[in-house]
């Protein structure tokens, strides 16, 4: 463990009149180790020393250990700090305080409280812990919830659905949040070098977390740019992609709304709005496929690099500035759905809407399909795994209660996903009314065509069209900002942290870095046939290999870890033990939840396919390659790591599943006795 310097900075209480030279004496370094007595609120305990080398543990007659480096005999409240400390004489409670013992006489034992200071930078906090909650929340509500979450819902038995969706929230999704917030914020490290702390073996998860969000990156800009494109072209009194008589339309393009009596639609048309997001944003005519895929597009490559310049000044000097903006990425799509659900509610044929989103169909429940798309969704819409919780929770106050914070923004994001469901589909009866159609026939389209096409088609056609195109696609883009906000910074807390003397002083740079790559990776989703790249991504580089890593980090911590450990960890920051519950959901439920996600992806292949292409069979083994790539850091770690930790198998093996004391003291304070 590297050396550190320290400054000891020392208050010495003495009674008026004693003898100033005395108090000198007792004001000293704490370099070796030396013992002393702790008293805290009433109680006395014992204090090791700090050695040179690092924190030392704090030890007590009945103290309980935990893994940062201390130990404690009483639960610490949010309330206590370090300031809390009695300074008093000999045995008492405090100067003219009733002890345990009779009370010092004057001149004799007087407590020491020595704060150590370390000479290295302080971690970085959050300014307002308002900052910390919009930022979780715009991380966890993302693109996904507009999209996906009113898809699988009406897909799997509308109302029905809400049984699984709200099981698998409550018995894994919620757990795995509370879980790495908890971890971020007691460790303060990111995904990489928490994991030393943890089980040293297991610090690959970090690596391969790093790699998935990357992978992210490629390919959820691109969705953002694509939005912005949309954006840019609504500052129009008629939008484009309302009329067939542009220069990308072709004979089958159709404007068919009910008013529209002289048109006449058949299997081979297709709206304007259908041929503006794939012949004039796309482009995807211009591509046979993922074998060839064509030029890039230089209106998506201006696009992304717009998307990725507001990323770039927003993340470049860390939460400080990340913190600020999630006000308005975070808050004002909240705003854009009331609006757009009020409007919504008072077209004709919202109810019809309504009605087949949430009309249950219990029947649905006996297929394994449903609960297999409930764990999927509430998984990847809380986003535990990608290394954003630990991050944010890293910036924390010690003592900050994560556990109302889980439960707070685990809420809202679920309450979000209902909400949205409603927002969508008022618009999709209002669509079914006007074309005479059912609402499934409307509905048939999923993931960013139920935005780009179905809903861009329903703006069009209601009155001030223009306005609400231009809040609807500015609420896309923000959605996504915030998410990739965090998604990156998981990734640069996750670098500094493990290699703080080189990036911290540096972190403008590396950050540049870091979005030139993400901006690099993208390109080949700004070709003609992007949109398969990003569907080829979506499928196979992140889901199956972000829910193994989890399983994996789960088990690390509720096996290998301990989880009366981790609990030991959550008493002496929140001031109370984690109930039965909690403890369940850790070592059994949730490794559960998660493996039965990775057979059913391993047993059920999701069948990729996009407009008319189908994907061919050698695409499927390309995604689990990308999948495994990321993947293949944990065992890669392990190898390298027992190989080069010293002395025989046993004591490599066990030395890589024992924790290393935490190398930062949460509360800086060591209590002595001084004469």
């Amino acid at each position: 463990m590297e050396t550190k310097d320290m400054m000891m900075t020392s208050m010495l209480t003495m009674d008026k009149g004693e003898n100033e030279g005395e108090g000198d004496k007792g004001r000293e370094e704490v370099g070796g180790e030396e013992e002393g007595t702790q008293q805290e609120n009433g109680r006395l305990m014992l204090a090791d020393g700090l050695a040179e080398r690092g924190p030392k543990n704090l030890t007590s007659g009945s103290g309980q250990q935990v893994s940062n480096g201390f130990t404690t005999s009483t639960p610490q409240s949010p309330r206590e700090g370090p300031g809390n400390a009695a300074c008093s004489g000999g045995t008492a409670s405090g100067p003219g305080g009733g002890g345990s013992g009779s009370s010092a006489p004057l001149g004799g034992l007087r407590t020491l409280v020595v704060q150590q200071t370390s000479l290295e930078r302080p971690r970085e906090t959050w300014s307002k812990k308002m900052d910390f909650l919009l930022s979780v929340i715009g991380y966890a509500v993302d693109l996904g919830n507009v999209w996906r979450f009113p898809y699988i819902c009406y897909q799997n038995g509308g109302g029905a659905f809400l049984l699984p969706y709200l099981l698998m929230a409550v018995f894994g999704g919620v757990p795995l949040f509370y879980m790495e917030l908890a971890l971020g914020q007691f460790h303060r490290s990111g995904c990489i070098s928490i994991w030393k702390h943890i089980c040293p073996i297991f610090k690959g998860i970090g690596f391969a977390i790093c790699i998935i969000a990357l992978y992210i990156a490629f390919y959820y800009n691109t969705i953002m740019a694509w939005a912005l494109y949309y954006l840019l072209s609504s500052f129009r009194a008629t939008l484009p992609w309302t009329t067939c008589t542009n220069s990308w339309n072709t004979g089958n393009c159709n404007r068919y709304m009910s008013t529209d009596h002289n048109v006449s639609w058949s299997n081979s048309s297709t709206s304007p709005a259908e041929e503006f997001y794939t012949r004039q944003v796309l482009q995807v005519h211009l591509s046979p496929g993922l074998h060839q895929l064509g030029s890039v597009s230089w209106q998506l490559a201006l696009c992304l690099l717009l998307i990725f310049t507001i990323v770039y000044f927003s993340v470049w000097k860390g939460v400080k500035t990340s913190g600020k903006v999630v006000w308005v990425t975070a808050t004002f799509p909240y705003l854009v759905l009331l609006v757009l659900l009020i409007r919504g509610a008072t077209l004709p044929g919202a109810w019809r809407g309504v009605v087949f989103y949430l009309k249950p169909d219990w029947e649905k429940l006996l297929s394994t399909t449903v609960w297999i798309d409930a764990a999927a969704q509430i998984f990847f819409s809380l986003g535990p795994g990608f290394g954003v919780l630990l991050a944010f929770a890293s910036y924390n106050p010690f003592h900050n209660n994560c556990y109302k914070d889980a439960l707070v923004t685990s809420s809202v994001n679920c309450l979000t996903s209902f909400l949205s469901g409603f927002v969508i589909f008022t618009v999709l009866g209002y669509m079914a009314e006007m074309r005479q159609q059912d609402v499934d026939a409307v509905a048939k389209d999923a993931g960013p065509s139920l935005l780009f096409i179905i809903y861009a088609e329903a703006i069009a056609n209601m009155p001030a069209a223009t306005f609400f195109s231009i809040i609807f696609f500015l609420m896309i883009i923000m959605l996504g900002l915030d998410s990739t906000f965090a998604g990156l910074e998981g990734v640069i807390t996750a670098m500094l942290d493990e290699f703080p003397h080189v990036l911290v002083k540096r972190r403008e740079w590396f950050v540049f870095g870091l979005v030139c790559v993400c901006y690099l990776g993208a390109l080949s989703t700004l070709t003609y046939g992007g949109a398969f790249v990003v569907k080829l991504f979506e499928e196979y580089a992140t889901g199956p290999a972000v829910i193994t890593v989890v399983l994996l980090e789960v088990i690390a911590v509720s096996w290998f870890y301990g989880t009366n450990r981790f609990c030991n960890d959550i008493q002496l920051m929140l001031g109370f033990y984690p109930g039965c519950f909690w403890r369940v959901c850790w070592v059994a439920i949730c490794p559960c939840f998660l493996l039965f996600i990775i057979i059913s992806f391993l047993a059920f292949p999701p069948e990729v396919r996009l407009f008319d292409y189908q994907y061919p069979p050698w695409t499927t083994v390309l995604g689990y390659c990308i999948g495994v790539s990321s993947f293949i850091c944990v065992p890669a770690y392990m190898v390298y790591h027992l190989l080069n930790a010293k002395g025989t198998f046993k004591q490599r093996l066990l030395k890589s599943i024992t924790p290393e004391p935490s190398s930062e003291q949460h509360r800086n304070f060591i209590v002595t006795n001084a004469v």
